[in-house]
């Protein structure tokens, strides 16, 4: 969050700093969640070929679970005190909507890639509020984590 944060007052045993930070790092999180979101269902939409079915299925579950996600994460946001932002921010997410290739195959692995991505995000941000001791945040991230691994191996199995 490049603006000032206003943290709304929480007696749960976090510094106001410390909630703060970690909000921070938790809207990159979102962030990266929406544009992942974005890609994802440009996948499901121009999914063709002998892979069809099986490709429109998974992004389908994917994009779900990444919709549910956002969710999450920004509860956990005023959970600690922040408000999600919204000025801007619907610039910010639309960015990654165009992806780099329309080839089908490199579409998937651009999508391989931004899980890969947000797994190693999710993590340095799990570690950062366990430091703080903010133990709801790193749990929160674990499923994370491993929704993203789990996603980056189904795909790239798509595309052997």
């Amino acid at each position: 969050m490049a603006t000032a944060v206003k943290m709304e007052v929480r007696n749960v045993d976090l510094a106001t700093n410390d909630r703060k930070s970690v909000a921070s790092d938790l809207f990159d999180v979102l962030k990266g969640t929406y544009q992942l979101l974005l890609a994802t269902q440009l996948v499901h939409w121009n999914a063709k070929g002998p892979t069809f079915y099986s490709l429109h299925k998974l992004t389908e579950e994917q994009y779900d679970t990444l919709f549910d996600t956002l969710d999450v994460v920004a509860e956990r946001i005023r959970a600690l005190g922040a408000m999600v932002p919204v000025n801007g921010a619907t610039a910010e997410f639309s960015v990654s909507m165009r992806m780099k290739s329309e080839e089908l195959t490199k579409m998937v692995d651009q999508l391989v890639s931004l899980h890969e991505k947000a797994a190693v995000e999710a993590r340095g941000v799990a570690e950062a509020a366990e430091e703080v001791d903010d133990m709801g945040t790193a749990d929160m991230l674990v499923d994370c984590i491993k929704f993203h691994e789990k996603a980056s191996w189904m795909l790239r199995a798509i595309n052997s």
